[in-house]
Protein backbone atom coordinates (compact mmCIF):
# COMPACT_ATOMS: atom_id res chain seq x y z
CA UNK A 1 0.00 0.00 0.00
CA UNK A 2 1.56 3.48 -1.04
CA UNK A 3 2.30 5.85 1.56
CA UNK A 4 3.46 9.40 2.23
CA UNK A 5 5.85 10.94 4.49
CA UNK A 6 6.65 14.64 5.23
CA UNK A 7 10.56 15.29 5.49
CA UNK A 8 10.92 18.57 7.72
CA UNK A 9 14.96 19.34 6.85
CA UNK A 10 17.44 21.83 8.65
CA UNK A 11 14.87 23.85 10.95
CA UNK A 12 17.47 24.09 13.17
CA UNK A 13 19.16 26.24 15.49
CA UNK A 14 22.04 26.63 13.76
CA UNK A 15 20.37 29.39 11.34
CA UNK A 16 19.01 31.21 14.63
CA UNK A 17 22.76 31.94 15.32
CA UNK A 18 23.88 33.47 12.05
CA UNK A 19 23.15 36.95 11.85
CA UNK A 20 21.55 37.04 8.80
CA UNK A 21 18.75 35.13 10.96
CA UNK A 22 16.88 38.17 11.52
CA UNK A 23 16.22 39.00 7.64
CA UNK A 24 14.83 35.75 6.55
CA UNK A 25 11.73 35.39 4.61
CA UNK A 26 9.33 33.50 6.69
CA UNK A 27 9.71 34.24 10.88
CA UNK A 28 6.94 31.72 11.55
CA UNK A 29 8.94 28.93 10.49
CA UNK A 30 8.27 26.82 12.86
CA UNK A 31 4.32 27.45 13.22
CA UNK A 32 4.39 26.54 9.75
CA UNK A 33 6.01 23.67 9.53
CA UNK A 34 4.21 22.38 13.04
CA UNK A 35 0.79 22.86 11.23
CA UNK A 36 1.90 20.30 8.16
CA UNK A 37 3.23 18.24 10.79
CA UNK A 38 0.15 17.98 12.98
CA UNK A 39 -1.38 17.45 9.18
CA UNK A 40 0.88 14.49 8.41
CA UNK A 41 0.42 13.09 12.16
CA UNK A 42 -3.00 13.23 11.94
CA UNK A 43 -3.34 11.66 8.24
CA UNK A 44 -1.06 8.53 9.67
CA UNK A 45 2.01 9.59 7.23
CA UNK A 46 5.41 9.10 8.07
CA UNK A 47 7.46 12.36 9.66
CA UNK A 48 11.16 12.15 9.03
CA UNK A 49 13.42 15.21 11.04
CA UNK A 50 16.70 15.98 9.07
CA UNK A 51 19.34 17.94 10.62
CA UNK A 52 22.67 19.27 9.13
CA UNK A 53 26.14 18.86 10.39
CA UNK A 54 29.62 19.94 9.92
CA UNK A 55 32.06 18.01 11.97
CA UNK A 56 35.09 19.35 13.25
CA UNK A 57 34.72 23.03 11.86
CA UNK A 58 33.81 24.98 14.78
CA UNK A 59 31.04 26.58 12.63
CA UNK A 60 27.36 26.67 13.75
CA UNK A 61 26.95 23.64 12.15
CA UNK A 62 29.29 21.40 14.36
CA UNK A 63 27.29 19.60 16.45
CA UNK A 64 30.18 20.13 19.15
CA UNK A 65 28.66 23.65 19.62
CA UNK A 66 25.34 22.39 20.26
CA UNK A 67 23.08 23.86 17.60
CA UNK A 68 22.45 20.74 15.47
CA UNK A 69 19.01 20.65 17.10
CA UNK A 70 15.46 21.78 16.16
CA UNK A 71 14.03 24.83 16.72
CA UNK A 72 11.86 25.21 20.16
CA UNK A 73 8.57 24.30 19.20
CA UNK A 74 9.23 21.41 16.90
CA UNK A 75 9.41 17.68 18.75
CA UNK A 76 9.76 14.34 17.44
CA UNK A 77 7.22 11.95 18.86
CA UNK A 78 7.75 8.28 19.03
CA UNK A 79 8.59 6.71 15.94
CA UNK A 80 9.49 9.29 14.42
CA UNK A 81 13.34 9.19 12.76
CA UNK A 82 15.56 12.18 12.82
CA UNK A 83 18.33 11.89 10.37
CA UNK A 84 21.70 13.80 10.38
CA UNK A 85 23.53 14.73 7.09
CA UNK A 86 26.68 15.93 5.81
CA UNK A 87 25.38 16.91 2.25
CA UNK A 88 23.06 19.18 1.01
CA UNK A 89 20.76 16.96 0.44
CA UNK A 90 18.68 14.41 2.46
CA UNK A 91 19.53 11.46 0.70
CA UNK A 92 23.25 11.20 -0.12
CA UNK A 93 24.93 10.99 3.22
CA UNK A 94 21.69 8.99 5.28
CA UNK A 95 19.46 5.88 5.32
CA UNK A 96 16.80 8.23 3.88
CA UNK A 97 15.35 6.06 0.93
CA UNK A 98 15.93 2.86 2.87
CA UNK A 99 14.02 4.13 5.25
CA UNK A 100 11.28 5.27 3.12
CA UNK A 101 11.41 2.14 1.20
CA UNK A 102 10.27 -0.20 4.09
CA UNK A 103 7.85 2.44 5.01
CA UNK A 104 6.43 1.95 1.53
CA UNK A 105 6.63 5.28 0.77
CA UNK A 106 6.27 6.84 -2.52
CA UNK A 107 4.70 10.67 -2.11
CA UNK A 108 7.26 12.80 -0.38
CA UNK A 109 6.40 16.42 0.93
CA UNK A 110 9.06 18.70 1.71
CA UNK A 111 9.97 21.72 4.02
CA UNK A 112 12.35 23.67 5.79
CA UNK A 113 15.77 25.52 5.29
CA UNK A 114 16.91 26.78 3.04
CA UNK A 115 14.48 27.25 0.15
CA UNK A 116 16.68 26.73 -2.75
CA UNK A 117 19.58 24.82 -0.77
CA UNK A 118 18.97 21.99 1.23
CA UNK A 119 15.24 21.65 0.16
CA UNK A 120 15.21 22.25 -2.72
CA UNK A 121 18.05 19.92 -3.31
CA UNK A 122 16.46 17.03 -2.25
CA UNK A 123 13.26 17.83 -3.84
CA UNK A 124 15.42 17.20 -7.24
CA UNK A 125 17.34 13.87 -5.82
CA UNK A 126 13.60 12.90 -4.53
CA UNK A 127 12.31 13.28 -8.00
CA UNK A 128 15.30 11.87 -9.73
CA UNK A 129 14.81 8.70 -7.23
CA UNK A 130 11.15 8.48 -8.36
CA UNK A 131 9.13 9.88 -5.34
CA UNK A 132 6.61 12.19 -6.05
CA UNK A 133 7.36 15.43 -4.51
CA UNK A 134 5.26 18.18 -3.11
CA UNK A 135 7.31 21.23 -2.54
CA UNK A 136 5.47 23.46 0.47
CA UNK A 137 7.26 26.93 0.16
CA UNK A 138 5.45 28.68 2.57
CA UNK A 139 6.95 26.47 5.18
CA UNK A 140 10.45 26.80 3.68
CA UNK A 141 12.69 29.91 4.50
CA UNK A 142 15.43 31.40 3.38
CA UNK A 143 17.78 34.53 3.55
CA UNK A 144 19.34 36.67 1.29
CA UNK A 145 22.39 35.45 -1.01
CA UNK A 146 25.13 37.62 -1.28
CA UNK A 147 26.59 38.09 -4.91
CA UNK A 148 29.54 35.72 -5.43
CA UNK A 149 32.01 38.24 -5.26
CA UNK A 150 31.70 39.41 -2.00
CA UNK A 151 34.35 38.56 0.74
CA UNK A 152 33.18 36.30 3.42
CA UNK A 153 33.70 38.87 5.96
CA UNK A 154 31.10 41.03 4.69
CA UNK A 155 28.62 42.23 7.40
CA UNK A 156 25.20 41.82 6.82
CA UNK A 157 24.72 45.45 6.31
CA UNK A 158 26.85 45.51 3.52
CA UNK A 159 25.12 42.12 2.31
CA UNK A 160 22.26 44.15 2.24
CA UNK A 161 23.50 47.09 0.51
CA UNK A 162 25.01 45.54 -2.52
CA UNK A 163 22.39 45.89 -5.06
CA UNK A 164 24.02 42.59 -6.53
CA UNK A 165 22.78 40.74 -3.82
CA UNK A 166 19.67 38.11 -4.48
CA UNK A 167 16.44 39.07 -2.11
CA UNK A 168 14.55 36.11 -0.23
CA UNK A 169 11.47 37.30 -3.37
CA UNK A 170 14.15 36.35 -6.21
CA UNK A 171 15.31 32.83 -4.74
CA UNK A 172 11.61 31.77 -3.78
CA UNK A 173 10.28 32.53 -7.21
CA UNK A 174 13.57 30.88 -8.71
CA UNK A 175 13.21 28.30 -6.34
CA UNK A 176 9.63 27.98 -7.86
CA UNK A 177 10.38 28.06 -11.24
CA UNK A 178 13.13 25.30 -11.61
CA UNK A 179 10.80 23.02 -9.54
CA UNK A 180 6.91 23.11 -10.97
CA UNK A 181 6.56 21.29 -13.98
CA UNK A 182 9.96 19.24 -13.86
CA UNK A 183 11.11 17.94 -9.96
CA UNK A 184 8.11 18.79 -7.90
CA UNK A 185 4.36 20.40 -7.44
CA UNK A 186 4.78 23.50 -5.71
CA UNK A 187 2.24 24.03 -2.72
CA UNK A 188 0.83 26.28 0.35
CA UNK A 189 0.54 24.97 3.88
CA UNK A 190 -3.44 25.82 3.68
CA UNK A 191 -3.20 23.67 0.29
CA UNK A 192 -1.65 20.60 2.24
CA UNK A 193 -3.58 20.76 5.58
CA UNK A 194 -7.45 21.11 2.69
CA UNK A 195 -6.17 17.76 0.98
CA UNK A 196 -5.49 16.04 4.13
CA UNK A 197 -8.87 17.07 5.34
CA UNK A 198 -10.50 15.79 2.06
CA UNK A 199 -8.72 12.31 2.58
CA UNK A 200 -10.13 11.83 6.22
CA UNK A 201 -14.00 12.59 4.95
CA UNK A 202 -13.74 9.69 2.15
Amino acid sequence: MSRAALLVIDVQESFRQRPIWAYGSNPDIVGQVDRLVTAARQRGDLVVWVLHAEPGTGGVFDPARGHVRLLDGLTPTAGEPTLVKTAHNAFTTTNLQQLLTTAGVDDLTVCGIRTEQCVETTARVGSDLGYRMTFVTDATQTFPIPHREVPETATVEEILADPRTMTTEEIITRTEYALAGRFATISTVDEVIGAALADARR
